[in-house]
């Protein structure tokens, strides 16, 4: 088998599986105190709260999809799933091409970051023009079914029906944010009607009901992600070596990208505290979850926003979310400009 081997002896190891919100984050604040490799199967990074503008306007993607070597100079990227996990080395699926065998990659600390186990396409390019032909489906057809109201689902309904009011939208789901707020539900609800987006709650979708040839779905009347079990350092239990970061942890807390970072921001100072020796001498971060808020973007200018002691919708804090999506400062903690494009 094939191994990556470290640059420097004396530079401890670091593996981060996965560059999403939490990973990439966590890669790139690493990358000049250890030898950090990089593992994830598409060869970019993508501030994915954003991509529900990018379906309506495929150019906005060009700032939210990037390649992880435009942030993450310094490290190696491995462009592949991993497939096995031992205490001290990761398997990757796709071998090196000379020996055509698999490649393990030894680690004194790993970070596992792999959140949801979506389907992406491999390359920035790629993801760009995933977009575009979405665009296209959406800009050519008379109406539009959203399964789900869930943030992304309420989402993407705002932005269809704000830049396609022409359009005839449709959103089904059990219920409307209901991770969020019954307050902040309500008000995404009038919101929606407001637009002449049609809600159907307390309904499923059969999406295999549908006939060949025939875009009509039958409706009904939630799923739950295993996560990893961490201590307050967000180490694995059990594993002193191990963290766990982003929507792949057991913490019960609403799945959100600043949260991710959180994850990411505590690991990262924790294992900094590991390889300089001083874990027993400098106390260890420790992660707690906050008081749960979240905000909702409604198209370009509105948003709803559930705050621990108050609900409130509009432009106030759409000023907030709505017209950037926080791309600029996401950008900008990766060491990116903030406004510029991936040349």
């Amino acid at each position: 088998m094939a191994g990556i081997e470290s640059a420097s002896k004396q530079r401890k190891r670091v593996v981060v599986i996965c560059g999403g919100i939490a990973g990439s984050l966590a890669a790139k604040l690493l990358q000049f105190d250890a030898d950090v490799t990089l593992i994830d199967p598409k060869e970019y990074f993508e501030i994915t709260w954003a991509s529900l503008r990018s379906m309506v306007e495929p150019s906005f993607a060009e700032r939210t999809v990037i390649n992880h070597k435009n942030y993450f100079k310094k490290g190696h990227v491995v462009t592949s799933p991993s497939v096995n996990i031992t205490e001290t080395d990761v398997m990757t699926a796709d071998g090196d091409v000379i020996s055509n065998s698999n490649i393990v990659i030894g680690y004194d600390y790993l970070v596992i970051a792999t959140g949801h186990s979506d389907l992406f396409p491999k390359t920035r390019q790629e993801k760009l023009s995933q977009y575009q032909s979405e665009y296209e489906n959406i800009r050519s057809s008379k109406s539009v079914l959203i399964v789900g109201g869930g943030p992304s689902g309420v989402e993407l309904a705002a932005e269809i029906a704000v830049d396609f009011p022409e359009k005839k939208v449709t959103l089904v789901g059990p219920r409307l944010l209901e991770f969020i707020g019954e307050k902040a539900a309500d008000k995404a609800f009038d919101w929606l009607k407001s637009k002449k987006v049609e809600v159907i709650l307390n309904q499923s979708v059969d999406l295999n009901s549908a006939s060949d040839g025939n875009k009509t779905y039958k409706t009904s009347g939630a799923w739950m992600v295993k996560g990893e079990m961490v201590d307050e350092h967000l180490r694995i239990k059990d594993r002193k070596n191990v963290f766990t970061i982003g929507d792949i942890t057991s913490i019960l807390e609403i799945k959100q990208g600043y949260v991710a970072e959180m994850h990411a921001n505590v690991a990262v100072k924790n294992i900094k505290v590991m390889m300089s020796g001083g874990e027993k001498k400098k106390k260890m971060s420790t992660y707690k979850p906050g008081s749960e808020m979240a905000i909702v973007s409604l198209g370009r200018k509105d948003s709803v926003a559930q705050f621990p002691f108050v609900t409130v919708i509009g432009c106030l804090p759409g000023l907030i979310k709505s017209k950037d999506l926080f791309v600029g400062k996401t950008r900008k903690t990766r060491g990116l400009n903030p406004k510029c494009v991936q040349g």
